[in-house]
């Protein structure tokens, strides 16, 4: 009954973590290790002490229980050899009011007839989030001038992928690109999704990383 808690415990943690799950199953993960840092964790939530080796061997059950991963689980539209980007970004965040849309309204209008500018409104529950290239910087703070700002951020970075519409309902499809991103430590300011497009704003610092991360997925 000790080691059925103790396993229970184990797969909860376990799973409640995208990178230990896919640590786990993919063998990468020392679990030794693991189970001494987890001990004192699972003793507090069981209310007694734990072996080092039960944890160890609930770790080896649970990772044997765990799907294998396959190769190819990212699948991108066909034809499209490059990402899409664009840079020098700055992305505003006000909170929303009643006067939201007009604001919008007002945006759009503007941007119009500056060609090969780029600006688009996400709205939320309570916040808007406006992401413009610079040519339109003075029109968004214009235009928001007596909204609240809660947030700026500026030299953003915007990369596009493209993604094969039949596949676009596949579970985890977004997972397996951004925990390649979480693997190599980049970043995301924020994501835009569309039906086949799936747009990572990232800081400039970060730019370098994740192209040298999405160019291996568009390469397979």
């Amino acid at each position: 009954m000790n080691m059925l808690s103790i396993s229970t415990k184990v797969e909860q943690i376990v799973m409640e973590s995208a990178f230990l799950t896919e640590g786990l199953g993919r063998g990468l993960i020392n679990l030794s290790e693991l189970a001494r840092q987890l001990q004192p964790q699972i003793e507090t939530d069981l209310w007694k002490p734990v072996g080092q080796a039960a944890v160890v061997m609930a770790l080896r059950r649970l990772a044997e229980r765990l799907p294998q991963h396959k190769s190819g689980e990212i699948v991108l539209a066909h034809r499209t050899s490059e990402l899409t980007t664009r840079t020098e970004l700055t992305v505003f965040t006000y909170r929303y009011s009643d006067n939201t849309y007009e604001c919008h309204r007002q945006l759009l209008a503007l941007a119009a007839p500056q060609r090969g500018a780029f600006v688009t409104v996400t709205r939320g529950v309570n916040e808007v989030m406006v992401i413009c290239s610079r040519a339109l910087i003075c029109v968004v703070e214009e235009v928001f001038s007596a909204e609240r700002q809660l947030a700026r951020l500026e030299r953003v970075t915007a990369v596009t992928l493209h993604l094969d519409p039949d596949k676009c309902g596949t579970p985890g499809i977004y997972h397996a690109i951004l925990k390649k991103l979480a693997w190599d430590k980049v970043n995301l300011v924020n994501m835009i999704c569309t039906y086949t497009e799936l747009t990572i704003l990232l800081e400039q610092s970060q730019t370098g990383a994740a192209f040298s991360v999405l160019s291996k997925i568009v390469e397979q």
